[in-house]
């Protein structure tokens, strides 16, 4: 899983996998869900995130993962 904020356009997208959105769907304003070919989501897009989300603080728990961190 990958966050990726873009300041230009505060927006937030979560990318949920490698795969290739095929298809998405606004599920709130501003808030959009991208799915792959068999209808299963591949990543999450947030417009207006900083108004939405605290992207101030980034929360881990208990998720089995390889720690890789980069900032920039």
């Amino acid at each position: 899983m990958k966050l990726k904020y873009y300041p230009d356009t505060d927006s937030l997208y979560i990318d949920l996998s490698g795969r290739v959105s095929a298809d998405s769907r606004e599920i709130s304003e501003g808030v959009v869900l991208d799915y792959d070919d068999t209808g299963n989501i591949v990543g999450i897009d947030i417009d207006n995130a900083s108004k939405k989300v605290d992207l101030k603080e980034l929360l881990v728990s208990k998720v089995p993962f390889t720690t890789q961190i980069t900032m920039g």
